[in-house]
């Protein structure tokens, strides 16, 4: 049995997602998926990455006006996707969206929250400085479980 659920229908073939919070950090990338893919600066526009409650990372909500900076992860594998989706919370929504990097306009997924948000923004540098040692060592063991349990 495989240790990944399948509740969200993933890309098929090559296909950038946007990733604006815990993601964008290289030493997670690297305790989930054992590399850390290129990130391609990228922003959203209309979206903001909301603080949760609760939680140390973010979701991205419908925000008129707001601009989210993130990165684009490109050539992500199959597997890759897998370990993502079954990462990320069930209240994320895996969806397309409009992004800019540079002058270019694309398209790329991303996991837009659905459920309650705070009126704060979440801060990449506060995530940082105060649970990014954590949120390592947290991915670290999930990653460890999840291969043990296939």
């Amino acid at each position: 049995m495989s240790p990944w659920r399948r509740a969200r229908p993933l890309p098929s073939g090559p296909a950038p997602l946007f990733v604006y919070g815990t993601l964008q950090f290289p030493e997670v990338l690297i305790e989930l998926l054992g590399r850390a893919p290129e990130l391609e600066p990228a922003r959203v526009l209309g979206q903001r990455a909301a603080v949760l409650p609760d939680r140390v990372y973010p979701g991205l909500t419908s925000a008129n006006g707001s601009v989210t900076q993130g990165f684009l992860l490109n050539g992500l594998t199959a597997d890759e996707w897998q370990i993502l989706d079954t990462f990320e919370d069930d209240e994320y929504e895996l969806r397309p969206i409009p992004v800019h990097t540079g002058n270019r306009h694309t398209y790329a997924w991303t996991y837009a929250w659905t459920d309650a948000v705070t009126p704060g923004e979440w801060s990449a540098q506060r995530f940082a400085a105060d649970h990014l040692a954590d949120y390592i060592a947290r991915s670290a063991t999930w990653r460890r479980d999840l291969l043990q349990g296939s």
